[in-house]
């Protein structure tokens, strides 16, 4: 979906799936510090913004993070101050505290897969934590692991980083907390979870300051910033079947596709199947992690 005007908010920003907007001058909210934050049906794969959207996905977002939010209100404050959002972009849009983000993708692993695994298999670490050897694509970490990442500009990859980069970069303490809180909401996600037949493999969070406590930000626990495996089908030694864009991720580096991964022309559109296929995949991660039906 393209940008939409909305009556009391300017639009300041757009990234690869959310829009920001600010309250207007003289508008009820001008000055007030909060910002509306909408999620479209835009997807993204291999640094690309896709020319397909996935209908209700920026729905499913919201819906799961309004839901994730609730459940970690005693381990972390965070930044929805409303849903009361304008008619055009209700479902898809939370009225938020602005933040002083901080300059790092706070990741936490609890199974070895993607990036990780790259670099498991050349140093035997990630992000400077060393792990036993003899794991798999797959495999379940004895304790999940904090492995942050720097923040990439859009179109470009998050750079693994240790936590000794991200105390040099943003103090001792602030790194520490940020660890805590991140493997903090980790384990209490997955093992939420976990009884409802969910594998939750890792997740990226983002955390931001406001009148100095720490405030998690953005969105969290979608199928857009976190692994989720069936537990029905885990094995590790294999890449896992997953409640994302797998299917956006086949399709395009498939001979169907007819495109270049590493070349320079723009990816395609997507088939009206991998369109509904994906749309599936979201909406039954929302349905199995809360156990509520989705509206749409």
């Amino acid at each position: 979906m393209s940008v939409v005007e909305l009556e009391g908010w300017t639009h300041r920003y757009s990234g690869k799936v959310r829009d920001l907007y600010e309250p207007a001058e003289g508008s009820e909210r001008a000055g007030d510090g909060t910002v509306l934050v909408v999620a479209s049906d835009r997807i993204s794969a291999y640094d690309h913004v896709l020319p397909t959207p996935i209908p209700d996905k920026g729905k499913v977002l919201t819906a799961l993070s309004l839901w994730w939010f609730e459940q970690l209100t005693d381990l972390v404050p965070h930044h929805v101050v409303s849903t009361d959002v304008p008619a055009a972009v209700a479902g898809r849009a939370m009225v938020c505290r602005r933040l002083d983000m901080f300059p790092v993708e706070c990741v936490a692993r609890g199974y070895l897969t993607g990036s990780g695994l790259v670099e498991y298999r050349q140093s035997s670490s990630v992000c400077g934590v060393p792990l036993p050897p003899g794991l798999v694509d797959g495999s379940r970490l004895a304790e999940p692991v904090f492995t942050p990442a720097t923040k990439a500009e859009l179109g470009e990859h998050d750079e693994n980083v240790t936590f000794e980069h991200v105390a040099a970069t943003v103090g001792a303490d602030a790194a520490a907390e940020l660890r805590d809180l991140t493997l903090a909401v980790y384990r209490r996600a997955e093992g939420v979870a976990r009884d409802r037949g969910i594998v939750l493999a890792d997740t990226k969070l983002e955390f931001g300051r406001a009148d100095g406590v720490t405030v998690l930000g953005d969105e969290v626990l979608t199928p857009d910033s976190s692994r989720f495996w069936p537990a029905e089908t885990w094995e590790p030694g294999r890449a896992q079947p997953s409640f994302d864009k797998q299917f956006v991720r086949d399709w395009l580096t498939s001979p169907a596709s007819g495109w270049d991964r590493n070349g320079v022309e723009a990816p395609p559109e997507l088939p009206a199947e991998v369109v509904e296929r994906t749309r599936s995949r979201y909406v039954e991660a929302y349905e199995r992690l809360t156990g509520q039906t989705f509206a749409g």
